[in-house]
Formats: C-alpha cells, sequence, structure tokens
C-alpha cells in the first residue's frame, strides 16, 4: 500500500516582466531566498519545486507570469511525546506560532528531561487540533526565563527567521529585577563571554571568550530596597548572557542562584538583597517582546508578553518598599 506524500501550504512567487529568461535556481535563492540545503531537498521531492503547476530542473529559464512554487512535506516530531503543558499562544498562522513561555518549562526535551516539556505541550497542541508540524524554535528561552518565543512551522520559516537572528535583524528585548542600580542607568555592556575552567556549566566575562553586547535602560530605581527594574536588548544570544554581564557590572537578577551576589556593600543592602531573593523561585527575567519580519507577508511584527504574576508581586513589593 502506498502512502500519498502529504505536503504544507505552497509557498507561491509570479515572476514580474523584469525578470523573464532568468533561471529558476536564481528566482529560488535570491527571491524565494531558499537555501542550498533546504533547495537540495526540495529537488529530490516530487512537488518540491514547480512552474506553473509542473516540474522543472532548476536550470530552466522562466518567463513573465510563470507562477513558482515551493512544498514542503508535512512533518513531525516523532521523537516528542505528545503531552499537556501549559503555554499561552500570542499569534499563530499556517507558517509560525508565537507563544509565552511559562517559567519553570523546558523548551526542548534534553538527557533527563524528556517530558514535561514546551515541545510537548506544542505537540499535543498541534496533535489536538490534526496538524503535523516538527517542532522548530528559532531561539531558546533558559528554563526559568518566562516570555516571548517564536516556533517556525517548516523549514523554510526556520531558516529566515535564523538569517534574520544572525543580521541582527530581529528586536528580542527583556525585563530583568537585579539587585542594586546600575551605573550609569542607560549604557552597554561589552564582555567576552566563555566558560569557567573551573565550573563548566557557569559562564563568566573573561578577555579570551566570545565577544558579547548586551544594552540596558534602567527604567525604574528602588532606594529603599536597594534594586531596579531594567530593559535590555541583546546583539549577541550567548548562555546566560544577561545574567553574566548584569552579575559583572554589581547587578546580578533577583533569585538568581547560580550568578547571585556575591560582594554584599554592608548589612542593610545585605539583608534586602536576600529578601528580595527569598520571593522568587526563580531569575528575575521576562523575554517581554519579540519583533521580526515575517517571512512570508514580509510584514515587521511585534509579539510581546505581560509580566507573568511572579515578577509582577516582586515589582509591586519593591515599589511599595516592601522586602
Amino acid at each position: 500500500m502506498t502512502i500519498e506524500t502529504q505536503y504544507y501550504e505552497p509557498i507561491t512567487y509570479i515572476v514580474p516582466p523584469s525578470e523573464e529568461g532568468m533561471l529558476l535556481k536564481t528566482i529560488l535563492s535570491n527571491r524565494l531566498m531558499v537555501s542550498r540545503k533546504l533547495m537540495s531537498r526540495l529537488k529530490l521531492t516530487e512537488h518540491g519545486i514547480t512552474v506553473n503547476g509542473e516540474r522543472h530542473y532548476i536550470s530552466v529559464r522562466v518567463q513573465a507570469g510563470d507562477c513558482v512554487q515551493i512544498r514542503m512535506e508535512q512533518e513531525q516530531s516523532d521523537d516528542i511525546l505528545p503531552q499537556p503543558v501549559d503555554f499561552t499562544i500570542i499569534y499563530e498562522d499556517e507558517h509560525l506560532l508565537v507563544v509565552h513561555k511559562e517559567p519553570g518549562i523546558i523548551v526542548h526535551p534534553t538527557h533527563g528531561h524528556y517530558m514535561n516539556t514546551l515541545a510537548n505541550g506544542v505537540v499535543h497542541y498541534w496533535q489536538q487540533q490534526g496538524w503535523n508540524y516538527r517542532f522548530r524554535p528559532v531561539h531558546r528561552l533558559d528554563q526559568d526565563t518566562s516570555g516571548v518565543l517564536a516556533i517556525a512551522k517548516n523549514p523554510y520559516i526556520h531558516q529566515h527567521i535564523s538569517e534574520q537572528m544572525i543580521a541582527g535583524q530581529v528586536d528580542k528585548q527583556y525585563l530583568a529585577f537585579v539587585h542594586g542600580i546600575p551605573e550609569p542607568q542607560q549604557g552597554t555592556i561589552e564582555g567576552p563571554i566563555d566558560r569557567d575552567p573551573e565550573s563548566p556549566h557557569i559562564r563568566i566575562v573573561t578577555p579570551t571568550g566570545y565577544a558579547s553586547t548586551t544594552h540596558y535602560t534602567t527604567l525604574e530605581s528602588y532606594k529603599s530596597s536597594a534594586g531596579a527594574k531594567i530593559q535590555l536588548k541583546l546583539e549577541t544570544g550567548r548562555t546566560h548572557q544577561i545574567r553574566v554581564h548584569m552579575q559583572s557590572i554589581g547587578c546580578p537578577l533577583i533569585g538568581d542562584k547560580m550568578y547571585k551576589f556575591l560582594v554584599p556593600v554592608d548589612e542593610a543592602t545585605d539583608a534586602k538583597a536576600q529578601a528580595l531573593d527569598a520571593r522568587m523561585d526563580r531569575h528575575a527575567l521576562h523575554a517581554w517582546k519579540l519583533g521580526l519580519t515575517h517571512p512570508i507577508t514580509k510584514q515587521w511584527m511585534e509579539f510581546t508578553a505581560e509580566l507573568p504574576n511572579d515578577l509582577q508581586q516582586l515589582q509591586d513589593a519593591m515599589q511599595n518598599e516592601i522586602t
């Protein structure tokens, strides 16, 4: 028995008069922006690349008005077990899913953590809808970091958003609550990051590390509670980058057990820091905004996620000077 191959909706490009005579390969790479890896994959698929509904070699020359289409086979994450896991859908279409990840949830199954991940929950949700997609997050968030996360529904979308990220064209912004008040209150941290030779699971700022850049702005300072609310934007995406950079300028994230407040200024400051840490079961970091260009519509889109309850309560306590 032969099982018919199922495809996602085609991605279409109509050849304008100015491009008549151009090679199909050029249309695919320069107009549809198909990577060489994906193009090789599509060439092996019966309906992967068509012109006016017919399969062609990519060396053919197109004519004005030709309808060029690419189709990708439907996939599913056979290695991820479906399981109900809480997440909130911010945006969804046939190409892209954007969610608000809850704190404490791992994005993708890893050794020793095969269940209770965001991937399990998303695959379960898709299965309930009768859809077949492979789980492809275009970026990652730490287990204890909450906020906006984008998931591509096919390799074409994943490729395009990944290229935007490499080119610095994706706007990722975070909110954090830190010990101390940054000085200056707005600035850029240029601190190379690498593993700590003595504790490989920890990252440190070191001259021999990988170039890392974090921009920050202090939104609110709470002198009585010796802390601040800051907004951050990354130019690079090193592991634990925000946590490491803020600790390096003496303002570690509240609740961060790994990069904690190591050198208190005085006993009073230390007591306030400990009281703030005691309020949190995780580090106080939230990915509140994600901006990108939709690979299909070419429209700039921005997605935001409100502060989760634990960070809202922390903010209220700091504003009210209750520690």
